[in-house]
């Protein structure tokens, strides 16, 4: 594989950042994910974070050096998501488990394949085209479907981050997958948190990424987001590939998996698990919310 991708996380106005970001990659596959800690619910930043682990940690199994199902694999590690983080909730005991919106995507031997619970979202551009892009699980996006508003409207709707799909909920995620979807050069995937996407529109997202490289496009488009958004800015977070098979091109920015012996990774996660935890506890509750993470990860990674 040949590719160059790029993350960033920001926390925008909020005291803290629940957003988490991640890719990780073996010789011939490649996993992104975006996570989005719910604000509303208790230590949505842990839900995030344990999604993000999870869901890494998963790849880092299974990719020998390749996926063998990528849609059962996304299937499989999402509900060990979902799962991981109850038996967090139930492990510190808290009233009500944290949830998390995750988008996650595989990219390997010239396809893509990808899958959702939530509003945050994947976008496929091919030239300077809007190939692909993920539904919202949100009464919002049902509502423009309906026709009963339009996008003005549901970018001002109050019920505009109400979503009915998460991973952590009470009941077991709605997923969404895509078709198996061929990747041809220059193609770029972006996956984001909600934080991105609403203040800048479809158009604005299509002409930061399309046709751009990533390390250069997105701290620029996130500037952009952060600019519109002004004092009312949630946590955002993008991480976007540009796909290239031919090597006959090499840049710096480029990542080029031939040589990489089988059975190693490169992993890029944004938060560590210290970073996940409230700054309010001590350094041995600290520690503890840690140690729980992990375990209630291992627990579905055997």
């Amino acid at each position: 594989m040949k590719f160059t991708i790029y993350q960033e996380s920001r926390v925008g106005k909020r005291p803290d950042n629940q957003d988490r970001v991640a890719y990780c990659y073996s010789r011939d596959a490649l996993l992104m994910v975006v996570a989005d800690g719910m604000g509303g619910h208790l230590h949505g930043e842990l839900a995030a974070q344990i999604a993000v682990q999870q869901i890494t940690e998963a790849f880092r199994e299974e990719a020998r050096p390749a996926i063998e199902d990528p849609v059962l694999f996304l299937s499989r590690a999402f509900n060990r998501a979902h799962q991981a983080i109850l038996d967090f909730a139930v492990a510190r005991e808290l009233v009500g488990a944290p949830r998390s919106t995750c988008v996650a995507c595989i990219a390997q031997k010239d396809m893509a394949y990808w899958a959702h619970a939530g509003d945050s979202r994947l976008y496929l551009y091919r030239g300077n085209k809007l190939l692909a892009q993920t539904r919202d699980h949100s009464r919002v996006q049902m509502m423009l479907e309906q026709g009963l508003i339009d996008q003005a409207g549901a970018a001002a709707h109050p019920a505009r981050n109400r979503v009915f799909s998460c991973l952590g909920g009470p009941q077991p995620p709605q997923l969404d997958f895509s078709v198996k979807t061929p990747l041809k050069p220059r193609d770029v995937i972006a996956l984001c948190s909600d934080g991105l996407w609403a203040p800048l529109g479809n158009d604005a997202m299509r002409e930061g990424l399309a046709c751009k490289n990533p390390m250069l496009s997105v701290p620029r488009l996130m500037d952009r987001a952060e600019l519109i958004a002004g004092a009312s800015s949630d946590n955002l977070s993008l991480v976007a590939m540009q796909w290239d098979e031919s090597y006959a091109e090499n840049t710096p920015s480029n990542v080029q998996t031939k040589t990489m012996p089988l059975h190693t990774f490169t992993t890029r996660i944004g938060e560590t698990a210290k970073d996940a935890v409230s700054p309010d506890l001590s350094e041995a509750e600290i520690e503890q919310a840690i140690d729980e993470i992990r375990s209630a990860i291992r627990k579905f990674a055997d």
